[in-house]
């Protein structure tokens, strides 16, 4: 009779496996390399039946399914358990864009496309497809969808869940819905989509997606500006807001601490201001092609004192090195150590509230922790990241931690925010959940993942 792992390895092919060891590592460690996981047998299906034959396959053997795309996740969402015993199924072979509509401004694309190949497809049809975060050449759709990824434009654009029209997935039984419509109006029943962006894989594995397009926002100004206080940035952002409408395609609220790390940890890497300033923004806006209402508004809040220094790039070579400081923060605090992550989102107008009361409370718990803050302020995200004193021992450094954290994620709560902004839940903020979002939002969680997959067999372990 044979065996789980012979029927996987005849459904994908010789092309489509792997169990030698040194193969499995880069897919068995969480990206920071926080989390370590095992499995049986790595498998990545060529085509959607594949997967489902891989689904059916894993359920009637009662073995758990693993789905995995660029593994760029910072919650342990995409690496199995260390029991070995998981089947890793990785996305990377359903790679191709299937359909380009430019006249529809739609795109269908398989789930282990790369962002940043969608993003070029789309310009090659003068579109613009506006996903954009710092892991996107190697990030692919169907993670970011499963995890309904944030990113920098999310201020104009909303997160991945607002980009998706129609949606492929295969369901805990192999079933597969079939549902890549790419309608802008369709209100027969249930958005059913909806379940699947978010769950992380959890309720069905997303094969394919008909995504959003949008007209190429052409010439746009990017500039990075100081301010002496955080709480700034919300007045320049509401002021801009009023001069520039919906024109702010990405507004970026960094620390000096933040750029200080990534000029030590990134070779190259160097903030073009001939003074350190407590607090950056980095912007970009679409000028439709005439710059001056920017630059009025720049200078007005400049005037005012709100903006104490400015570096507007004067062409798209200055751009990217500016957006290569935010785009490099991630690597930078991987170089640099482990540190509190709080990927936390809160109502833009509660910002200099939680901003001044969260320094409050760090001063008072652990008055040597560093802060290290950024994030789309924008939209109310802001990683809020807490670097401890290195001379702590292990018991002091876990219970300070922990004070922090419960009283920052405390804080987001009173405020009305949320304590997962843009990461999801993973394997490593399921206590989290529980803890606020308890009572009805959690038991209707649980009842759609028991509905949904019953022997719990779609990557056990997360969220729920």
């Amino acid at each position: 009779m044979a065996t789980l792992d012979d029927r996987l390895k005849a459904i994908v092919g010789a092309r489509g496996w792997k169990t030698d060891a040194a193969e499995l590592e880069p897919h068995l460690t969480e990206w920071r390399g926080a989390v370590v996981g095992k499995t049986r047998i790595l498998v990545a299906p060529g085509t959607t039946e594949e997967v489902s034959q891989v689904v059916r396959a894993c359920g009637e053997a009662g073995v758990g399914i693993v789905a995995q795309g660029g593994n760029t996740g910072m919650c342990a969402g995409a690496v199995p358990d260390d029991s070995g015993e998981q089947v890793l199924l990785s996305l990377a072979r359903l790679n191709r864009i299937r359909i380009i509509d430019p006249l529809n401004y739609s795109i269908e694309v398989e789930a282990g496309c790369v962002l940043a190949d969608i993003q070029a497809a789309a310009l090659e049809a003068n579109r613009y497809f506006p996903l954009s975060l710092g892991a996107e050449g190697s990030c692919q759709i169907g993670g970011n969808l499963a995890t309904d990824a944030g990113g920098v434009n999310v201020i104009r654009y909303g997160t991945a869940r607002a980009m998706v029209l129609g949606l492929e997935a295969v369901l805990a039984d192999g079933t597969v819905l079939e549902g890549l419509r790419s309608l802008r109006k369709d209100t027969a029943g249930y958005d059913l989509k909806q379940l699947f962006i978010g769950s992380e894989g959890t309720l069905g594995i997303i094969t394919a997606a008909t995504l959003r397009l949008f007209p190429d926002p052409g010439e746009t100004a990017t500039a990075l500006v100081a301010m002496r206080d955080s709480g700034d940035a919300v007045e320049l952002l509401a002021a801009l807001r009023g001069e520039l409408d919906d024109r702010i395609e990405a507004f970026e609220l960094i620390s000096r601490r933040i750029l200080e790390s990534v000029e030590q940890a990134v070779p190259g890497a160097k903030v073009p201001m001939s003074e350190a300033h407590p607090w950056y923004v980095l912007m970009e806006v679409a000028t439709g092609g005439s710059p001056e209402a920017f630059e009025t508004a720049l200078m007005g809040m400049i005037d005012e004192g709100v903006v104490t220094d400015a570096v507007v790039a004067k062409n798209s070579g200055e751009a990217r090195e500016l957006w290569h400081l935010r785009h490099s923060i991630a690597e930078a605090e991987r170089k640099l150590g482990k540190a509190l992550k709080h990927d936390i989102s809160i109502p833009v107008s509660a910002m200099q509230d939680f901003l001044k009361r969260g320094d409050q409370m760090l001063a008072e718990i652990c008055p040597d922790a560093t802060l290290l803050a950024f994030g789309h302020v924008g939209d109310g995200n802001l990683h809020y990241n807490v670097r401890l004193p290195p001379e702590l021992e292990e018991e002091e450094r876990t219970a300070v931690g922990d004070r922090i954290s419960t009283g920052i994620l405390d804080l987001v709560a009173e405020l009305g925010g949320s304590f997962s902004a843009e990461h999801g839940i993973g394997s490593v903020k399921r206590r989290q959940l529980r803890r606020y979002r308890g009572g009805v939002e959690y038991e209707l969680m649980r009842r759609l993942k028991e509905t949904l997959d019953p022997q719990n067999i779609l990557n056990p372990g997360k969220v729920i």
